[in-house]
């Protein structure tokens, strides 16, 4: 089965807790703190696999969750990080965050691999927070949270050049005359259920790859019939090959047909009508061909190759025409680089967080503010005041006086409360 598209939802593994412990052995003078760091947790890695040409390995499991950080231990013993979890898919992979709908990967290459989730990192043991200041502090971090996304997974096919035309205008036939590919033909109206690749062998050791691709319909681009879900793998191509039935034998004519295909294909997507374009007019064997071609020649102005498919008469001018202009045509990036990737976030002002008046009290939000909130592990009252100077650090408590807030006040962020004292 043919899979081409898979929504995703990535949970990347959370960093072990940090411990709080101390020396307490005998003969060890002024022991202080012993706990170790917490492991990171892993990342989803999305790795190409070159054996792969569908996503059907991702079509039935739909929640990806990685392992967890172990914990830190006593004795100044870190804990292990976890595991990167690795997913596999085809050559040609595109991964989209659906929350921001931004392009995370595109992957295109032999062995690339991209991490969408990153895991937390382990959360400090109380060694690590020893100052001459305070020798022994009784307080650690719990893990980092992994992150959560919902992914968008698409392949969309690399392949040089893409075979285009309505159904049984004889695509399959000429990729299997060209090529080594065998997709299922027949002697009735019939079309292509999925798409296939062939590797194309021209003259002076050059070869390219040519995409059958299912037959296109007026309305395909909003959804009729099956070329919506197939006009995305025409988006990688560098040469756009119109099949068209130049005999006419269906009672349609061959002017329209090219017509209707490149308005579907404009509609689907404007930069792909940016791409060089051939004719290649199959069925020449039929009574009217010659007649209809000589009319065609009129209205186009592009390359046009006759042929006879299921003779393969023709069919070796046109595998040397696209060898040569496919030498002619730079391979260029399908995303522009600034999609592909990270986004960085700049903060003109300091403040990133917000603060909401609530009936008994006020609502603070923001990323960083909840993130120390996880990370805290309210264990001592030596922790209750390291939040609370990081509150103040932040300027929350300086928000809060100014919005009104008096003792007594609560103070919620995220499901934890706390009151609001001067």
């Amino acid at each position: 089965m043919f899979v081409d598209e898979a929504i995703l939802e990535l949970q990347a593994g959370s960093g072990g807790n940090g411990c709080m412990a101390f020396r307490r052995e005998k003969y060890v003078e002024m022991g202080g703190p012993f706990g170790g760091n917490g492991g990171h947790g892993a990342n989803i890695i999305f790795k190409v696999d070159e054996g792969l040409n569908t996503l059907i390995d991702l079509r039935y499991k739909k929640l990806y969750k990685a392992d967890n950080g172990e914990h830190g231990q006593g004795k100044g013993m870190h804990g292990k990080n976890a595991k990167d979890l690795i997913i596999k898919v085809p050559l040609g992979t595109v991964i989209t965050n659906m929350e921001t709908n931004l392009i995370i990967a595109d992957l295109v290459e032999k062995d690339d691999e991209v991490v969408v989730a990153h895991g937390g990192r382990g959360g400090r043991g109380n060694m690590a927070f020893a100052t001459h200041s305070n020798p022994a502090p009784a307080y650690c971090e719990n893990g980092e949270p992994g992150e959560v996304l919902k992914v968008k997974v698409e392949l969309k096919l690399l392949a040089d050049v893409g075979l285009v035309g309505l159904p049984s205008v004889g695509k399959s036939t000429i990729i299997s005359k060209i090529s080594a590919a065998k997709p299922k033909i027949a002697a009735y109206h019939f079309t292509t259920l999925k798409p296939n690749l062939g590797v194309v062998r021209a003259s002076n050791n050059r070869s390219y790859v040519v995409a059958d691709l299912p037959g296109l319909i007026e309305g395909a681009s909003l959804g009729e019939g099956l070329g919506d879900k197939f006009l995305k793998h025409i988006e990688r191509t560098r040469v756009i090959a119109h099949v068209i039935d130049i005999s006419g034998i269906e009672g349609r004519n061959p002017y329209d047909d090219y017509v209707t295909i490149n308005k579907e294909l404009e509609a689907f997507n404007k930069k792909i009508m940016d791409k060089p374009q051939i004719v290649i007019a199959n069925k020449m064997d039929m009574p009217e061909s010659n007649k209809n071609l000589e009319e065609f020649k009129k209205k186009v102005d592009v390359p046009i190759y006759p042929i006879s498919a299921i003779d393969g008469k023709g069919l070796d001018k046109v595998i040397e025409a696209l060898a040569d202009m496919l030498d002619k045509i730079k391979k260029e990036p399908l995303f522009d680089i600034k999609e592909k990737s990270h986004v960085v976030y700049k903060y003109e002002d300091k403040k990133d967080f917000k603060i909401f008046k609530e009936k008994d009290g006020f609502r603070v939000k923001g990323e960083k503010i909840e993130k120390l909130l996880r990370m805290t592990w309210f264990a001592s009252d030596e922790t209750y005041r390291r939040f609370s100077n990081q509150l103040k650090k932040m300027g929350i408590e300086d928000e809060l006086r100014n919005m009104g807030a008096k003792n007594g006040d609560m103070i919620y962020i995220l499901d934890y409360e706390f009151e609001y004292r001067e």
